[in-house]
């Protein structure tokens, strides 16, 4: 496994490992050039984020050469005025932070030039392929996934990791871009039970890279097992991608187990009983449970459980494994990972990842909770300094 050996903190921990990380940069004088990239959208989750993280960067004393905060912006979704009003005072609040160390950049991701009709998946790739530019000579990046849609952060994420791990035997893979990758987390599954995501399109999108075997012609009839990784309030998302998926295909749902709530776990079964269990006549037996606050064990579970997949279904010509994450940001930052290493490793093989989404056109949220909300920081060091030897 590319992260058998991980770095993933949270609560004061993470201050600790950044005090660690950055001391040791100055200690042998070797100054950062940062981009940080981080949502326009109205969750407040990620004030708190890049406030600790620019504190605990300025007093390590560590040199900057350059810091650019991109903020990265939506124009297509339905939101209430309170909710517009909150997103421009979140962009604000976050521009009024970062600018203490550096410059302020925002792009919106579904902007199109001449008016041009894009689907998207196809805006989604442009999209990336223009927040990709702006890693050029950097020597750390920052995702902060608390205030983006699943859609964005999951194209971000996957896009820089494979910009920055090549996709070789090189062992090693997590050094060998030069470039410290951080994905920060602002988790409160409790809030992101309460985000209710409405209206979903009737075009799925396909995660960038991950598409062509849930798109293909050619490979329709082979053997399909689905993931639909369940969370509160995305009933309609789950019936959307559930339409696309063939009767004979096998489904292996994953909540999260343990949790905060210890009846989470039997609360998703009852909300999702009538799509995937009577109606689809999934057993009980296939559910796996996934962690709700480690995310490298949520990669681990549905990691192994992809391969032994591929395994048993390699005998009959192959396979195509699809994931649907509709889980809290932890666990979906859990699930995009096993999704990078099943595609690299699927290569050279008759299998394939994709990962269809049934984006929301409308987004409602009590002002009030996400205002009260008090998240536990997370930080997952994908690659970089701390895997040096």
């Amino acid at each position: 496994m590319i992260w058998e050996n991980y770095v993933f903190r949270r609560g004061v921990e993470v201050e600790d490992l950044w005090d660690d990380m950055y001391s040791d940069r100055k200690a042998n004088n070797r100054s950062m050039r940062l981009l940080y990239i981080a949502g326009r959208g109205f969750d407040l989750r990620a004030n708190n984020v890049i406030s600790t993280y620019v504190e605990r960067l300025n007093a390590s004393g560590c040199k900057v050469d350059q810091a650019t905060l991109l903020l990265v912006g939506f124009g297509g979704y339905q939101l209430s005025t309170e909710l517009e009003a909150l997103t421009n005072e979140n962009a604000s609040i976050l521009e009024g932070i970062f600018g203490t160390i550096g410059k302020v950049e925002t792009y919106f991701i579904d902007e199109t030039e001449e008016d041009e009709e894009l689907n998207a998946t196809i805006m989604l790739r442009l999209g990336a392929s223009k927040i990709l530019d702006y890693l050029e000579g950097v020597t750390d990046v920052v995702l902060d996934v608390s205030s983006l849609p699943r859609i964005a952060y999951l194209t971000i994420l996957l896009s820089i990791l494979a910009r920055i791990i090549p996709a070789t035997g090189d062992q090693d893979l997590l050094t060998h871009g030069g470039v410290t990758f951080q994905v920060l987390v602002g988790e409160d599954p409790e809030l992101d039970s309460k985000i209710a995501a409405q209206d979903p399109s009737n075009d799925l999108v396909l995660i960038p890279g991950y598409s062509e075997v849930f798109q293909s012609e050619t490979l329709r009839d082979m053997p399909m097992v689905w993931f639909p990784i369940l969370g509160e309030n995305r009933l309609a998302q789950v019936l959307k991608v559930e339409s696309n998926i063939p009767d004979w295909a096998e489904i292996c749902p994953i909540l999260p187990h343990p949790s905060k709530d210890p009846r989470r776990g039997d609360k998703l079964l009852t909300e999702y009983d009538s799509t995937l269990f009577a109606k689809r006549q999934t057993p009980l037996s296939n559910i796996i449970y996934a962690h709700e606050g480690h995310p490298f064990e949520v990669y681990r579970q549905l990691l192994e459980a992809m391969l032994r997949f591929r395994k048993t279904l390699s005998v009959i010509g192959g396979s195509r494994l699809v994931v649907t994450p509709l889980a809290s940001k932890l666990i979906t930052v859990g699930s995009a990972l096993a999704c990078f290493e099943m595609k690299m490793r699927s290569v050279d093989s008759s299998s394939g990842v994709a990962i269809p989404y049934a984006e929301p056109k409308r987004y409602v949220a009590d002002v009030a909770a996400l205002r009260s909300s008090k998240p536990d920081l997370s930080v997952l060091v994908l690659t970089g300094d701390p895997y040096l030897i």
